[in-house]
């Protein structure tokens, strides 16, 4: 796999993350520890991308 096909990827698990955690917010029943859970996998996702994108020179994708 390439390095912007990964970050691609990496974007897209980010993106969806980010959704879950939305969604999770609206129920009130959500589970404290599956959102901090949640939070801290989409917290390592974007560190990584920070990484990668600044050993690369792609542009960032949005």
């Amino acid at each position: 796999m390439s390095l912007e096909n990964h970050l691609v990827a990496l974007e897209q698990r980010h993106e969806a993350l980010e959704k879950e955690i939305e969604k999770a917010l609206v129920h009130p029943a959500t589970d404290e520890l599956k959102l901090a859970e949640l939070k801290r996998r989409k917290l390592h996702l974007k560190d990584e991308i920070v990484k990668l994108r600044g050993e690369s020179s792609f542009p960032t994708i949005h």
